[in-house]
């Protein structure tokens, strides 16, 4: 027979009922497909874009160097001149050197002024653009002013028309000065890197795999001694 509970004998609660574990989230059998991240490119570089998005990038970078460098707005001055000159000009007889030296300068601003508008710079990278605008701006700058110091030699008496077209030139003459300041600017600050063209170092051949060192080879005996 079971024993009998003692009177006063305190009784043990009994223990609470074991709390159900949250149950663990359920990984499906098949894994999501993880989605492909697109890959962010640098503002600032071209990074590994291609095709399409690469000319956007570049004309947008070229752009905006362009014009906030103030070198589209002194060219686009100059061409303005060289036209209007050149359209005073047109219903005068001069001396075709004039014409010569204004058609040829209208050319080239054009010539620089779609380059860098459509990025066509950056698809040719061989050729040093920003050093051929500044010698383009210093003979510019040159042929102009003896163009203007030819046009009052060759005349005693000037028609109106034919002296603003000579103060044309020559505004069109100091803003292509004024440009070659800007690219003074440009390239300040900006030196060429130390060792540039010294050859990288030569790296140590590795020892070939499955060779071992080679054997040390045993001192020669000494010759005449028996």
């Amino acid at each position: 027979m079971a024993p009998k509970a003692t009177k006063g004998a305190k009784t043990e609660p009994a223990p609470p009922p074991a709390r159900a574990k949250p149950q663990e989230d359920k990984k499906d059998d098949k894994e999501p497909s993880e989605k492909p991240q697109k890959l962010v490119q640098p503002k600032h570089e071209v990074g590994t874009r291609k095709g399409c998005s690469r000319y956007r990038w570049e004309l947008k970078d070229s752009n905006k160097e362009f014009w906030l460098l103030g070198h589209a707005e002194i060219k686009i001055l100059s061409l303005g001149c060289l036209i209007a000159a050149m359209i005073l000009l047109s219903s005068l007889s001069v001396h075709p050197i004039l014409t010569l030296i204004i058609t040829m300068e209208i050319s080239i601003f054009s010539f620089f002024i779609l380059l860098y508008s459509f990025a066509i710079h950056r698809y040719i990278p061989f050729i040093l653009w920003p050093i051929s605008d500044l010698f383009n701006d210093l003979f510019a700058c040159a042929f102009l002013v003896g163009a203007v110091v030819f046009a009052v030699r060759s005349r005693q008496s000037m028609h109106l028309h034919y002296l603003l077209a000579v103060i044309l030139i020559g505004v069109a003459g100091v803003f292509a000065l004024i440009d070659v300041c800007l690219q003074r600017n440009h390239f300040r600050g900006k030196r060429a890197k130390k060792h540039t063209l010294v050859a990288p170092p030569g790296k140590e051949k590795e020892p070939q795999q499955g060779k071992g060192p080679e054997p040390a080879k045993p001192p020669e005996p000494a010759k005449g001694k028996k």
